[in-house]
């Protein structure tokens, strides 16, 4: 369970997810604390400098609410939260669009909701707005949207809201800045002997034992929502660091390869975990059938499928449901995710992407299946 050195998680890592906790933003709750904000800015730049990708998760909304409005201890009743983040809101999304300015990013407020991650059209129009930010090299900065969320909606803390972008975007590693150093086997403050937990594997039930505890007043997590958004972020092959977000350079010197915090090592390669999802489908929405031009292509040159080679659409399906990819002798050559409707599939048979446009009114993608969400049957 205990190793010696951590694994260089980020090193290699193209696409991060950030998250930072109530307590480092708001200085256990005096309010936002604009020199570590500007320090995590001032690395995320250099981060989007070195051609990484990144999204911060930042809590702190409610809790500098509570503070603008003389709240000593976090409330309880849901009204109470919503009118505290929104009165926090405003002053979260400018502390950072003005320190990453100050460094050279753009940045974007992103509000979601379980709802929106839930609903498979909602979803996939985060997904998008999300990769078209990162897109134009723009940070997005993501809250859970407090004002309107209720108990059956709200993610309950950031560090699952955190590990929910990690999937939604395909990250290859999570980063779960904390107040503390990382996971021990016990709470060092009560049980001497704890030992500090380098690397593990993410989803071990071994882990969960050891991260009893709630969180602070001012946030809603502990270590056991870390352990548990770690061990969700590796469903689609994401790796997660746990660590002290006041550690100086520490997302420099994690990016660099150096060992600090607590690494929960996913078990499977993000393409191999996403694809496999795909493969492992039972009950697909419905199919098309394409042209032999199309299935040489997919199974030789591992193209994403237009839909110009599309010839026939069967069934009904929604946007981002998995369909069945035919060839002309009705054999399933592959399966996807769709990126368009199957009513607006039927109008785009036999067209080039470039008519898109005209014939639907607007374009949500260049093609039918994009290659990351295809699996071709060998």
């Amino acid at each position: 369970m205990v190793h010696p050195l951590n694994a260089p998680i980020l090193q290699h890592a193209s696409r991060i997810v950030i998250k930072v906790g109530s307590s480092l933003v708001t200085n256990e709750g005096k309010g936002l604390d604009e020199v570590a904000v500007g320090e995590w800015c001032r690395q995320l730049a250099e981060l989007g400098r070195q051609g990484r990708e990144i999204i911060m998760v930042s809590s702190g909304a409610v809790a500098e609410g509570m503070k603008r409005l003389g709240w000593a201890t976090r409330p309880k009743e849901v009204r109470e939260l919503q009118a505290a983040a929104a009165v926090g809101q405003m002053g979260l999304a400018q502390i950072y669009e003005t320190k990453l300015r100050d460094n050279g990013f753009c940045s974007a407020q992103v509000l979601l909701t379980h709802a929106d991650l839930a609903d498979r059209e909602r979803y996939l129009n985060a997904r998008a707005t999300l990769l078209t930010l990162l897109d134009h090299k723009v940070i997005p900065v993501i809250n859970e949207n407090d004002t309107v969320v209720n108990d059956e909606i709200k993610f309950g803390d950031n560090d699952t809201l955190g590990a929910l972008v990690a999937n939604l975007v395909d990250a290859d590693a999570l980063v779960i800045l904390t107040d503390q150093k990382g996971l021990y086997t016990a709470d060092p403050r009560k049980d001497p002997t704890a030992e500090f937990v380098h690397v593990a594997k993410a989803g071990d039930v071994a882990l969960e034992a050891m991260a009893g505890g709630a969180g602070t007043g001012i946030g809603k997590g502990g270590m056991l929502t870390k352990i548990l958004a770690a061990k969700r972020a590796a469903g689609s092959g994401a790796s997660t660091v746990i660590a002290w977000g006041r550690e100086p350079d520490v997302l420099l010197r994690l990016a660099r390869g150096e060992a600090i915090g607590t690494a929960l090592v996913a078990g499977t390669h993000k393409q191999q975990a996403r694809k496999q999802w795909i493969a492992d489908h039972l009950q697909l929405a419905g199919a098309v059938v394409v042209d032999a031009g199309a299935v040489q292509r997919l199974r030789e040159q591992g193209t994403s499928l237009l839909p110009v080679g599309v010839t026939q659409v069967n069934g009904e399906f929604s946007r981002g449901d998995v369909i069945a990819i035919l060839g002309p002798e009705g054999i399933e050559v592959a399966r996807g995710l769709a990126n368009y409707a199957s009513h607006e599939a039927r109008k785009l048979c036999r067209h080039p992407s470039r008519d898109i446009e005209q014939l639907l009114g607007y374009v949500a993608e260049p093609e039918l299946v994009h290659r990351d969400n295809l699996v071709v049957n060998r």
